[in-house]
């Protein structure tokens, strides 16, 4: 058994040939001389935009321009595809949202970062330090005192600051820095 589709039917494009006993030298289909006009008066109406005068030469151009533009809308449409469905289409892809190419922001600076005396503390031992300070003062803050007051007595005594510990072994050979004069 053999079941015949509908293919047929639309094998055979509706196509005007022209005028009777005076057909043109082409083949268009009904649709493409409907989108052909549609393109001519679009491509005349952006020549008048662009301020080009309505002579031969322009008119020329148009109708080579229609005719280009004519032929790739056409190849694109068919009678699976109506031009209606392709109009719908390529609106639907202008349309659409798009996913963002840029980032939000520029280059990275430390313009925002906080910076702190102290460096932070982690978590299990921020309740340790906030019992402490409702007691009494554990003995290592006693002798961060002790240190920092022999450091301002031996600047007071020389006249000049004493760098940290920290300014000492960070020196470079060859530099003077203020620790070591």
């Amino acid at each position: 058994m053999r079941i015949r589709t509908d293919d047929e039917v639309y094998r055979v494009d509706a196509i005007w040939l022209g005028p009777p006993k005076a057909t043109f030298p082409w083949r268009a289909r009904y649709v493409a001389w409907g989108v052909g006009t549609v393109v001519f008066l679009l491509v005349l109406a952006i020549e008048r935009r662009m301020n080009i005068g309505f002579g031969f030469f322009s008119t020329a151009w148009a109708l080579v321009i229609t005719v280009a533009l004519t032929r790739l809308i056409c190849a694109k449409i068919g009678h699976e595809r109506p031009l209606g469905a392709v109009l719908v289409m390529w609106m639907r892809e202008l349309t659409a949202p798009r996913e963002k190419s840029q980032a939000n922001g520029g280059a990275a600076s430390a313009a925002r970062v906080r910076v702190r005396r102290r460096r932070p503390v982690p978590k299990d031992k921020r309740s340790r330090r906030g019992q402490q300070r409702q007691g009494q003062a554990p003995r290592q803050s006693q002798a961060r005192r002790q240190r920092a007051r022999q450091a301002q007595s031996r600047s007071t005594r020389t006249g000049q600051q004493v760098g940290s510990r920290r300014t000492r072994s960070k020196e470079v050979r060859g530099v003077r820095s203020p620790s070591r004069r």
